[in-house]
């Protein structure tokens, strides 16, 4: 006789929780974040997706009459800041593709560039970061808070 995982667990947690039943979901949301059941990130990426483009538009549409210096300060702080990339691990390549796309789309939105105009120039001219670059720093940046904690639990846990 061979019982799966999910009867394994829902026979223990009955017996932990009283005999209450409790409910497998696929996915539910924590702190702002997407669990799924699967612990890939995918979910958790396309609301960032919209909300770049929602916070890029809402730049566009109130500050328009900003000069260069004030469009790119606002740039940097409202579009380039995304909500815990750095605990993104597991994802479809394609998701971060589109995340990627659409950042060099509201670069390109944002500051008026032509649709075919080179990615590479137009970061140069600007000073930006490319979306790799900006994976990478907030990556590093929490690696690097978990590796100076003083707390010997988070120092000890090597997940990343």
């Amino acid at each position: 006789m061979s019982f799966s995982f999910k009867q394994i667990l829902s026979y223990i947690c009955s017996k932990l929780y009283s005999g209450c039943q409790l409910s497998f979901v696929t996915h539910f949301k924590y702190l702002g974040h997407i669990i799924e059941h699967t612990l890939h990130d995918d979910s958790d990426i396309s609301p960032e997706l919209r909300c770049l483009f929602t916070r890029t538009n809402v730049l566009i549409r109130r500050f328009w009459r900003c000069s260069f210096d004030v469009e790119l300060r606002l740039f940097r702080t409202y579009c380039m800041c995304f909500y815990d990339v750095s605990l993104w691990k597991y994802y479809k390549v394609g998701s971060m593709n589109k995340l990627a796309a659409a950042y060099i789309k509201c670069i390109k939105i944002f500051f008026g560039y032509a649709k075919f105009s080179s990615v590479t120039v137009m970061l140069l001219d600007l000073g930006l970061p490319c979306f790799s670059t900006l994976l990478h720093n907030a990556r590093f940046c929490f690696s690097t808070r978990l590796n100076h904690s003083v707390n010997s639990l988070i120092r000890n846990a090597n997940c990343f």
